[in-house]
């Protein structure tokens, strides 16, 4: 059998499917405050994406407390928390195998700050502005 490459196309389907079944499972998991963690229980915590590996086998979930407050710490916590939280998900989800589950903070509320920031920006004002008269 030919070995599959990654053509670079993205995720697949399934990839993306499965990822947001996580999502959902995660989120409820953590709105419920089923965990007993002191930072989990005084932060809100947000899931906008998890992104599952190709084979399924790895889950990167990526989370944002309310307010971006205590970033380093919401991620200690969930890390410390993984095992209590991949039995939880398995049997939400009802995949024959857990994958892993790696917390990264969420940057694309930043990136988008950024943006807005930038196209605000008096150079992008004026170049706007020089096209619109042509």
């Amino acid at each position: 059998m030919a070995k599959r490459f990654d053509t670079g196309t993205g995720p697949s389907q399934r990839q993306l499917r499965v990822g947001e079944l996580m999502r959902h499972a995660l989120s409820e998991v953590l709105a419920r405050g089923e965990i007993h963690d002191p930072v989990l229980q005084t932060n809100v915590v947000t899931v906008p994406e998890v992104r599952m590996s190709p084979d399924l086998k790895i889950a990167t979930c990526f989370v944002m407390p309310l307010g971006g407050k205590d970033q380093p710490e919401v991620i200690q916590a969930l890390a410390r928390n993984k095992r209590y939280l991949r039995g939880e998900l398995a049997h939400r989800t009802n995949l024959k195998f857990a994958p892993d589950l790696r917390f990264r903070i969420d940057e694309s509320f930043e990136e988008g700050s950024r943006i807005d920031r930038l196209l605000e920006s008096d150079e992008v004002r004026r170049d706007v502005q020089k096209d619109g008269e042509a």
